[in-house]
């Protein structure tokens, strides 16, 4: 409950029970009498086009309201004059009904009645129009005027604006649901279906990835259409990845502070409809045809044998806390989706975006799922990222392994056949759980970049934890039956510095943001190789070129799944930007003209030419943890680590500071047949890492380890083009170069 001062600095914006608030009135539209609505029936939830049993075609609406008093539903025409209608069925707290004549590309939303109590959490409005949480698509574009709040945004007491309603209509503010009729079976879909251990993840957004393409027709350009263009399509499959991880595709909105500096929320995690394609990435329309056209998209990248992975956010949604927006969700039933605290006007933010969806709860619970499943049978993605997962794993307060949300994915038909990946963390207390998620799921491993950023800027006191994240994190995944590939190893992602910028910057430079450099981690390891952003000074620009060679060789030599970030493999820059998420321009897109030049070129090639063989040797992308144990007479291991004089390492060794590591990996111990139940055998390597900054002696392991080695990969130089074909006899004394990375292949 608010104080008594602020309860009674409003009183009269608190009303008893039917009774009007004191509010700021504005305009209400005039109303036009609704169609005839039949009853219609309560699922599925959202709006379905159908043809009933009489032969006439229409809509079935179905919403759940749990504590309303009255949902009445409010359909537009092309001028945007509204026509409401009032479902009057009520089943197990859904309001539904049927209305013939409403055809595909109808536009609507809800007015949902009920009593104005924010002290006990209750924030019905119907001043405001209200998106359907399971409209299919979404046309117009969200701004937020002081209409589209619930309460007076712009009271002159802030502490108390939330409990005073407005009630001014919103309805010319905000985008409006559509109509969407869905026929497609996915007849002549094919589905990749790429192992987990055999997947390499491509991170991008649809609209920064396509911007700048110069192959893409510039209609094109910035849309799911661009991403299905051939010339799209083309780098991905020369750089061979597996699947594209795209940046949120939920309808999003802007928040308010972007806004009035003139920005917008550029990566999309601000989600509003779950099961709507962003409109604002469709080249063909935004009345519907934006559905067609992502599923294009992703016909055309299965096609190219490229799965799709969605970036998802259900952990919160666009409305914030007490102080933000009524666009859904919060004028239906707020205290059925959102975790409140006990002070009831007040969110549980476990996200550090002002609300948390209220997963326990059954209908939000059902929320998420119908919209995985949605996405996964209908548009025909293939897995998920779910940002902050740590917030759906909470129950009522802790972080639990057993909650709800986890046990119904598990069991869930359709969805625990997909890829399913956790962002193991939220901003809560105990929110961090890295390696806590149960069989199914896969976890960035932050753990991984941490320990690969400073093995290569020197700033590891030992090598223990690179040992561990090199050879797959059995100490983290090593239980329950999970497997290396539950490590998704990254060094970057879209939140941070590009690779690029991890060379080249020691500090954020986020002063673009428009918030005083504040935004953004000051926890980035990295290292700009002696001078501070761009330079002429061209003994460094090659040192950050070999760094860049260093961490990408790094990244796809480690057990375990790698994802890349779309650009850092042409060195892509955000000009030291380390939190570019309202950056809608060149600093967020991708400069495709990188390509042109050889550097760039080469850092491409390098990239490609490793994936390439990673797909061609099982060693490297293993299916079970190593055992470091002998398997045969000779001693061999299918694991075993060196030291620079040649001698496999010891515990002192482990525990001493050490730049240099040697990593041998056994082709011929590989757990696991292959299709037609044989042995799976492969070559064995050697990879000597050294982060010294002079050349270093290391003594290649002799008999039984190998009689010979050839030189695979050598990172200090420009281009591999010579590298491939040099020999070394077993035991000699070679010599590795400053900041290197040799991949040998043992013969």
């Amino acid at each position: 409950m608010s104080s008594a001062a602020e309860q009674e600095a409003v009183a009269e914006g608190r009303a008893e029970e039917g009774e009007r608030p004191a509010a700021v009135v504005n305009g209400a539209p005039r109303k036009v009498p609704g169609p005839p609505v039949r009853p219609g029936a309560p699922m599925p939830l959202g709006a379905r086009f159908r043809v009933g049993p009489d032969g006439v075609a229409g809509t079935n609406f179905a919403l759940w309201a749990g504590g309303a008093e009255a949902v009445e539903l409010c359909l537009f025409d092309e001028a945007g004059k509204e026509t409401r209608a009032r479902l009057t069925e009520l089943t197990h707290e859904i309001w539904h009904g049927f209305v013939p004549g409403v055809m595909p590309g109808q536009r609507y939303g809800y007015r949902v009645h009920g009593r104005w109590d924010p002290w006990t959490g209750g924030r019905w409005n119907p001043a405001k129009l209200l998106l359907d949480p399971y409209a299919r698509a979404v046309d117009g574009d969200f701004s937020l005027p002081p209409e589209v709040y619930g309460h007076v945004r712009d009271w002159p007491q802030q502490q108390v604006a939330d409990t005073v309603r407005d009630d001014r209509d919103s309805a010319p503010y905000v985008p409006k649901g559509v109509v969407v009729h869905d026929d497609d079976d996915w007849a002549d879909d094919r589905r990749p279906k790429t192992p987990w251990a055999d997947s390499v993840i491509y991170e991008l957004h649809v609209r920064g990835f396509t911007r700048l393409h110069p192959g893409i027709p510039e209609e094109l350009r910035g849309t799911y259409a661009g991403l299905a263009h051939p010339a799209a399509v083309e780098h991905l499959v020369r750089l061979g990845v597996t699947a594209v991880e795209l940046l949120p595709v939920h309808q999003f909105a802007h928040e308010d502070h972007l806004l009035r500096r003139g920005l917008k929320n550029y990566w999309g995690y601000n989600s509003i409809g779950y099961f709507a394609p962003h409109a604002a990435y469709a080249a063909s329309g935004t009345t519907g045809q934006q559905v067609g056209e992502f599923k294009r998209m992703v016909r055309a990248l299965h096609a190219a044998g490229i799965e799709v992975i969605l970036d998802v956010v259900y952990n919160h949604t666009a409305e914030a806390g007490e102080l933000g927006p009524t666009l859904s969700l919060k004028g239906i039933d707020n205290r059925g989706y959102y975790r409140l605290q006990s002070d009831a006007r007040r969110y549980a933010d476990y996200t550090g975006c002002g609300n948390t969806l209220h997963v326990v709860q059954p209908h939000v619970l059902r929320l998420i799922t119908d919209s995985l499943r949605y996405w996964v049978t209908e548009m025909g993605v293939d897995g998920f990222r779910f940002d902050l997962a740590a917030a759906l794993a909470r129950s009522m307060h802790d972080v639990d392994m057993l909650s709800p949300f986890l046990a119904v994915i598990a069991q869930d038909p359709v969805l625990r056949r997909v890829k399913l990946i956790a962002e193991p963390w939220d901003v809560g207390s105990g929110g961090y759980q890295v390696g806590s998620f149960p069989p199914l799921w896969t976890e960035w491993n932050d753990r991984y970049r941490n320990a690969v950023r400073d093995f290569w800027r020197g700033a590891l006191p030992d090598v223990r934890d690179l040992g561990y994240r090199l050879s797959g994190s059995s100490d983290l995944y090593a239980w329950g039956g999970r497997r290396p590939y539950a490590s998704v190893n990254f060094i970057t992602a879209h939140d941070g510095f590009t690779l690029r910028d991890l060379v080249s910057y020691e500090r954020k430079h986020n002063e673009a943001n428009g918030e005083g450099n504040r935004d953004g981690s000051n926890d980035n390891r990295s290292w700009n190789c002696g001078a501070e952003g761009e330079t002429p000074d061209e003994r460094v620009r090659g040192l950050r070129r070999r760094q860049l060679r260093n961490l990408l060789t790094t990244l796809l030599l480690s057990t375990g799944v790698p994802m890349l970030v779309a650009g850092d493999e042409l060195g892509r820059t955000q000009r030291g930007n380390n939190n570019a998420y309202c950056q809608d321009n060149e600093i967020g897109w991708l400069d495709w003209t990188l390509l042109d030049e050889p550097g760039w070129k080469a850092l491409f090639d390098l990239t490609a030419r490793l994936i390439e063989l990673r797909h061609r040797h099982p060693v490297l992308r293993r299916r079970a943890f190593f055992s470091g144990r002998a398997h045969s007479a000779d001693g061999l291991r299918d694991l075993a680590w060196f030291t620079a004089r040649g001698t496999e390492m010891t515990e002192r060794d482990w525990y001493a500071p050490a730049a240099t590591l040697g990593m041998y990996l056994s082709g011929r111990d590989i757990p696991g047949r292959d299709e037609r139940g044989d042995p799976i055998l492969d070559d064995s390597f050697l990879a000597v890492l050294h982060a010294g900054d002079r050349p270093a002696s290391f003594v290649l392991p002799g008999p039984p380890w190998a009689e010979q080695y050839e030189v695979v990969v050598d990172t200090s130089r420009e281009t591999q083009e010579e590298a491939p074909g040099v020999v070394h006899r077993a035991g000699a004394a070679i010599t590795v170069p400053a900041r290197a990375v040799l991949l040998l292949r043992v013969g």
